[in-house]
């Protein structure tokens, strides 16, 4: 049973995120290409043009019950064809309630308009939380225009995940990923859940401190091979120990898929030098408490 928080769902609105990438995510296109020699790609590609069903087999075979599919929206900044609307992933949601749980995505620079296009996609058509891009809207988490969606969030009773970590936009900042911005919006909103995507890498002290210092501050491992997190000298030591003892309770498995895969993935996780009872919390336990699948 394990429950992934961030997986890119292969459907033809999706299709172009791998085929005809935004010219600023050329780092991305790279990254594909020489880590994994086009073969994520491809499949992504094939099961984009391909029944539903087929990519539900996918998941079936890595032992996934459930993904966490996010909604975009980053017109202001990157320009027409960077939205991908709340309503295809609510969509998907609702035909396949027991696999996809969606995330809607609105564009802070849209002011108001974002607010009540967030409230519209969780009362109206029953998304689960609010997904947004720190560097793709060329904000930090810390800026004010974030900040009447994250209040919204508390009054809707829903988390907010937040890209935290490098970004391969060579024309961006990656700064915009760092996790110490995560604190002042703690402070600000300690009723906020918040979800650090990919746990903050390279700023993983960074992260594991604003985690300690904040209860409502959760940490979730996509994008990385978790194997890597086991390996000295990666960055990810104090992930390990801190993920292991006192923030057990946050740490979220996500694969990022296509960009990592899903049974290898699970696997790795499994082979970390964890408790037992803590490899269940990171690859599924921790999320189902989160988005209260256990009600």
């Amino acid at each position: 049973m394990t429950i992934d928080f961030r997986v890119r769902v292969p459907i033809p609105e999706t299709r172009g995120w791998v085929a005809t990438p935004h010219p600023v995510m050329q780092g991305y296109t790279e990254l594909y290409h020489d880590t994994f020699h086009g073969k994520m790609a491809q499949e992504f590609l094939r099961l984009c043009d391909s029944p539903f069903q087929e990519f539900l087999k996918v998941l079936d075979a890595a032992g996934i019950s459930r993904v966490v599919f996010c909604a975009d929206d980053n017109e202001s900044t990157r320009g027409k064809g960077s939205k991908l609307p709340n309503e295809v992933v609510a969509r998907l949601q609702d035909q396949f309630p027991d696999r996809i749980i969606g995330f809607a995505g609105v564009d802070p620079h849209k002011g108001m308009a974002a607010v009540r296009e967030l409230e519209y996609a969780i009362k109206e058509l029953g998304l689960k939380g609010l997904n947004v891009g720190p560097w793709l809207q060329e904000l930090r988490a810390n800026d004010r225009r974030y900040y009447p969606l994250y209040a919204k969030c508390v009054e809707l009773d829903i988390p907010v995940v937040l890209h935290t970590s490098i970004n391969f936009a060579r024309p961006l900042t990656m700064d915009y990923g760092n996790p110490l911005y995560l604190d002042e919006v703690a402070i600000d909103f300690p009723e906020l859940k918040i979800v650090a995507s990919h746990a903050g890498w390279p700023w993983v002290p960074q992260m594991i401190g604003v985690a300690w210092r904040h209860p409502n501050v959760y940490m979730e491992i996509s994008g990385i091979r978790p194997k890597y997190i086991g390996r000295p000298n990666t960055g990810w030591e104090m992930l390990l120990q801190y993920g292991n003892t006192l923030l057990q309770d946050r740490v979220l498995f996500g694969t990022d898929w296509p960009l990592c895969p899903f049974q290898e993935s699970i696997l790795e996780v499994k082979q970390l030098p964890l408790k037992e009872t803590v490899k269940e919390k990171w690859l599924w336990k921790n999320a189902a408490r989160l988005l209260r699948l256990e009600d």
